[in-house]
């Protein structure tokens, strides 16, 4: 007479197949869970280097702003004085490289363009011509390069817009290849010397 009870039961064959299917599902399962795992952890990674590395890379402001006219009483600044560096343990710049850009609620410049060579500061300091251009009006401890090195100094020069009036409040934008924006943002005194100080 045949068990009543051996339809609804597992053989040991039937019992190793359904628990290598669970293994399996469980395996391939666990492996996504951990690609994904190392992927995200991979991303996270990329990001702290990035950001490391845009700190690392970033211009500080050394000293005042100066805001400079050809003659006392002039209507408008004719261009601007900035001593950049290096922020402390930041690597070497290239400052042919960098994008400046300017903003005062009525004139925009998205990108001034550098004289080549970049010492070359004509229609800016010598003869202003109030055109969209920035140079290097001098190096402190640094060499023939427009590599910007630790404990160098750049003073930049910065032509302005005729509507760089008394009164006016304008941004300038310093975008490295590699770094953070440098925004500094300044207000033009109520009467224009020949050389001020802006804050």
């Amino acid at each position: 007479m045949a068990n009543k009870y051996s339809d609804n039961a597992f053989t040991g064959l039937e019992a190793a197949i359904v628990l290598i299917a669970f293994v399996v599902v469980a395996a391939v399962f666990s492996y996504v869970v951990l690609g994904a795992g190392f992927f995200t952890t991979q991303k996270a990674q990329t990001t702290v280097h990035t950001g490391v590395a845009q700190a690392s890379s970033s211009l500080e402001v050394v000293g005042n702003v100066y805001g400079i006219a050809a003659d006392a009483n002039a209507a408008s600044l004719d261009y601007l004085n900035v001593t950049v560096a290096l922020t402390a343990g930041g690597t070497a710049m290239d400052l042919s490289q960098m994008v400046i850009s300017y903003n005062d609620g009525t004139t925009r410049w998205t990108n001034l363009t550098n004289n080549t060579p970049l010492t070359d500061c004509t229609g800016i300091i010598s003869t202003p011509t109030h055109n969209a251009k920035w140079c290097i009006a001098q190096k402190i401890n640094a060499g023939d390069d427009d590599m910007l090195d630790p404990n160098e100094q750049f003073m930049l020069a910065i032509a302005m817009p005729t509507t760089a009036k008394i009164n006016t409040q304008f941004t300038i934008n310093m975008q490295p290849a590699v770094g953070a924006v440098l925004p500094i943002t300044r207000t033009i005194p109520g009467s224009i010397t020949k050389v001020q100080a802006l804050y």
